[in-house]
Order: C-alpha cells, then structure tokens, then sequence
C-alpha cells in the first residue's frame, strides 16, 4: 500500500531540514494543507517556532482576485502564520526531496465566516446558530465552498487532493474551552442536534414534504428525554424519512459539484479523494455520503479503518481506499503499532494508508514511523518511489 502523510505548509517553510527528513520516513506522497480551518498546533523541530497560532479559517496561498471580485463570500488569507504563499514554497521544497504532493482541503468548516455571516450558518431546532458550520443547503455557501474546492485543491504542483468536511458539518466540534459533554450524545442525538433549520432548509424539507415548524418541534420533542437524564432521544416518526432524505440529497449534490468543479480545473490524472464517512447522515470532517454514489464520484476516499468496510464492498479497479491512522503517541495515536495497524487496515480493505499527521509528531513518534514502514516495505521488488517500495505494503 502507498503511504501518504498530512502536513501543514508552516512545518516545512523555513525549515530548510524538513523535506529531507519527511522524505527519509519512507512516505510516497504527502498530503499539503493548502485550505484549513482554525488551530493551534505545535511545530517540535521547526528553528523558528514552537507553536502555530492559525487564528481563523484560511487559504495558505494568495487567492485569485479575479476569481473573488466582487463577492460577499470568499475564502480568507492566512495571517502571520502562512503568509503569502506559504503552500507553494512549501509544495516546492517537498517535490524537490522526491515527495508527490496533494493538497489537502477543508470546505465546509469555517467559524469566521458564520461570524461574520451569521446567515451561512447551520441553526438547530432550538433556534441556535453554529458558526463553525457553513450550510450546504444555501446556495451562497455552495457557490463559495465549490470554487474553493476548485482554487485550492488544484495548486501548482499538486497532482492530487483530498476534500474534507465536503458535507454537513454539525454539533461536534472543538472549540476553545469547549463545554458540551456534561450530558453524553451518542450518534442519533449529534444528528439531531445537526439537523438546519436556516430558510434553505426549512424550504427543502417543505419540499419532500415535511412541515419544517413540527419537524422541529418534533426534534425537540425527541430530545427531552437526553436533557433529563431518563434515556436516549425518541424517534421523529413521519417526519423522519423526508428530514433524512433531505439531508442526504443536499449532501450527495454538494459532492457532486465540488468534485465536479475540480475535476473541471485539474490536468489529466488528478486524483480526487473525500473525506467520507459510509454513514450518509453522519456530520464532520470525514463527511456521510452513500459509498456506491461517491465511488462512482471521485477516486477514492479517505477513512476512519473501522468505516473501510462500508466502502469496500463498493470498490471497482482503481478505487482508493486509504485508512487514517493517527501516528502521534501524544494524541492518542500508536506509532509503535504501525505495521500491525497498517496490516489490519490492508485486511480491512485499505488500499493506501495515510498517517495523521507528521508535523506534529515527536521525534520518537518519526523513528517508529520509519521503522514500521522499512519493516512493511520489505520483501518487494522494483524501483524506489510512488508506486515502489517506499510506502508500500506487500499484498
């Protein structure tokens, strides 16, 4: 299997050691942010810094201005912590120690913008507004989030990308000093408490023929119980279908033309990955989607190893299934487990692996890296590179 890592441009711009170091782990490729959402990150070997303070939602490169001009909604330069274009040089430096190079791109995750556009975002049944949460369903945010997936997937030099947050985004999220898990919600009740009730949606679930006042009255209705400690949330019952129906088709259109609109801007050979999950009703940055459907859409997908199954039963010649292991010990990652880890993946029906995420990991967090990927290269034949043994396991 073919090894990718993520990155952020910050870890390896100014950092004249890193591509050299990346490229020594034995990867093929590494995956570039090139459009991000907020952060703070730690940077361990960069001479320059320690942390990285991403302060909103932003473009790691200068975007087009004949692209934006003139339009309420358009994607945000990055500040002091990318400035410029802090991607391509990053980009380049990587392609010059040997590593292929895809962009990396968060769409449908952007607390600046619901701040600053408060109508663009999700609001819940209870009226409240998540401004980390651009909704799919309004068609300002999906003119927005297509043209970005077009400008930012296709950078220069980039030979692939891969699209996160490329659905709904919800309730779950990181925020700073977050205070949400005094009452656990399982799966049922994070989609509840995703579902939009903005005007687009309330229009789309009149249209498959729910009342978009008693579908939300129901939602709350069905959560009581969750608020009072005395049981899981209760079913929405008629109104449910036409809710979920509305939800998925909004989803499987937006990945339509997102991947369509890059597909439109890349050359030949480009390759087009999701962040999916096979759960189409599922929120966040692995985004729910039908795997038949999006199989036939793009390339492949990247997944959670224990969500490879629902996708591999749909897999044709050629699909990439790549399965997300964390290899950062300090965040509950297991670098030491990564061959073991990377074999169940492959039996999974992993395809490719991609290892998150190697800026910030330790220097011990490298060396097992490179240990486990010496240790499942070995034994094969052929040249060195993409589609030799570097980053490659055995079938």
């Amino acid at each position: 299997m073919r090894t990718g890592a993520f990155l952020y441009p910050w870890d390896v711009d100014g950092d004249p050691a890193a591509p050299d170091l990346l490229a020594g782990l034995g990867l093929a490729q590494v995956t570039l942010a090139a459009a991000y959402h907020s952060t703070r990150a730690l940077s361990p070997r960069h001479p320059a810094h320690r942390i990285v303070t991403a302060e909103h939602a932003a473009v790691l490169y200068p975007p087009d201005p004949g692209r934006w001009a003139g339009r309420a909604l358009r994607p945000y330069p990055a500040g002091e912590w990318a400035p410029g274009d802090a991607y391509g040089r990053a980009a380049e430096a990587l392609a010059a120690s040997g590593l292929e190079v895809h962009s990396w791109v968060v769409l449908a995750h952007n607390s600046r913008l619901g701040a600053e556009h408060p109508g663009t975002a999700v609001v819940n049944a209870h009226g409240d507004r998540y401004p980390w949460a651009p909704c799919i369903a309004r068609p300002e945010v999906r003119a927005l989030l297509v043209d970005l997936a077009a400008e930012a997937a296709v950078r220069p030099g980039a030979t692939g990308t891969e699209l996160e947050s490329c659905g709904w985004y919800g309730l779950a999220h990181l925020h700073a000093h977050d205070k949400t898990a005094g009452i656990a919600l399982g799966e049922r009740e994070q989609l509840l408490m995703s579902l939009c009730f903005c005007p687009s949606c309330r229009e789309g679930y009149g249209d498959e023929g729910a009342d978009p006042d008693e579908l939300a009255a129901a939602v709350r209705a069905a959560l009581e119980p969750v608020w009072a400690g005395a049981g899981p949330a209760d079913g929405l019952g008629a109104l449910e279908a036409p809710a979920l129906a509305w939800r998925a088709r909004t989803a499987r259109t937006f990945q339509e033309a997102a991947v369509a609109a890059v597909r439109a801007a890349a050359p030949p050979g480009f390759r087009v990955l999701l962040h999916a999950d096979p759960d189409p009703y599922r929120c966040g940055a692995d985004a729910g989607t039908d795997p038949a459907h999006v199989l036939g859409l793009a390339d492949g997908v990247v997944a959670r190893p224990p969500k490879l199954a629902g996708f591999a039963e749909h897999a044709r010649p050629g699909t990439v299934l790549a399965a997300n292991l964390s290899v950062v010990a300090g965040m509950g990652g297991a670098p030491e487990h990564l061959a073991r880890d990377a074999e169940h993946a492959r039996e999974a029906g992993a395809t490719e692996l991609r290892l998150y995420h190697v800026g910030l990991a330790s220097d011990e967090d490298l060396a097992a890296v490179r240990t486990a990927l010496r240790k499942l290269g070995r034994g094969l034949s052929g040249g060195s590179g993409p589609d030799g043994p570097q980053g490659v396991l055995r079938k």
